[in-house]
């Protein structure tokens, strides 16, 4: 049986079923997949029974994984102990290495209070994401919905005069901007050089689908070659257009549902729940893309 393909919307987010992601796909049912995710770029497969290793085999049909550069992990707390799989899946967990409910003074806690910001996965690194997959092994039983910003659909919707203004700029992102806007700059000096901040273009063309998107986020410290003030300004209007409702699918997490998505071309950000009441242990494993967005920019000229 073919897989089935049941969109959201016409254009952004769909469900898809009559599959079983723990075995290895055929081609015709990878190929399908690939041509759902390019169009849609947030897809939902609910009902996945997932060990680390399917879970890892199935984002790898995407691309390679993130490995060499220094990820989210290696920051949220340095008293982890390492665990396996840990290079691989990123523990996006309210859990400590007991498996317990962590502490409201965690590191941990406090360091993943920025992904409740308007962000695009890994844009600090000098090569980002293209792909993230999120598996919900537990949930909350209420909250800790996800977020999904459809920056394509928003970049369509601007004013011409808008999209000539912003043509070509480029954005520097840091994490270490991103988790100071929520109050938290507790990284020694040693992370802050292993991560230093990467530059992307402001507008990208995916090219899969030849549409052009905003590349937005919260780790975006400024915009290159204008004064700081016009920079906050113009990322503060963008933002504040591209999470506007008609661009906006809310995910609400059901326990065993894996969620992919493009970070090329959409916004994400948790919503709150009750984290030091409620188990939540959710793995992210995150697609690496091809090079930079500056370098890919200037091959696509």
């Amino acid at each position: 049986m073919a897989i089935s393909i049941y969109p959201i919307t016409q254009n952004f987010a769909a469900e898809v079923g009559d599959v079983d992601l723990s075995k290895p796909l055929s081609a015709d049912d990878s190929e399908a997949i690939k041509e759902a995710f390019w169009r849609y770029a947030v897809l939902v497969f609910p009902g996945q029974s997932l060990t680390p290793e399917q879970h890892i085999a199935f984002a790898k049909e995407f691309g390679p994984l993130e490995g060499e550069n220094p990820t989210i992990a290696s920051y949220r707390n340095r008293d982890v102990t390492t665990k396996s799989h840990s290079s691989e899946l990123a523990d996006v967990s309210n859990l400590n290495p007991k498996n317990e409910v962590w502490t409201s003074g965690s590191r941990a806690r406090m360091f993943h209070l920025g992904n409740q910001l308007w962000h695009t996965d890994s844009s600090f690194h000098h090569v980002p994401a293209r792909a993230s997959l999120l598996y919900a092994r537990e949930i909350a039983p209420i909250g800790g919905h996800t977020e999904f910003a459809d920056e394509r659909a928003a970049y369509d919707a601007l004013p011409e005069a808008m999209k000539r203004r912003i043509e070509g700029l480029i954005a520097e992102h840091s994490i270490f901007h991103s988790r100071a806007k929520i109050g938290y700059t507790d990284f020694p000096e040693e992370e802050r050089r292993a991560l230093p901040p990467a530059l992307h273009v402001l507008v990208r063309t995916i090219p899969e689908s030849h549409r052009r998107s905003l590349y937005l986020a919260a780790h975006i410290t400024r915009i290159v070659e204008i004064s700081d003030a016009e920079s906050q300004s113009l990322l503060d209007e963008l933002t504040e257009h591209a999470t506007q409702r008609q661009f906006v699918y809310t995910h609400r997490w059901r326990q065993h549902d894996l969620v992919m998505w493009d970070n090329r071309c959409t916004m994400h950000r948790g919503k709150d729940f009750d984290d030091l009441r409620w188990r939540r242990d959710l793995k992210r494993a995150t697609v690496s893309d091809v090079a930079n967005s500056v370098e890919v920019a200037e091959a696509q000229r």
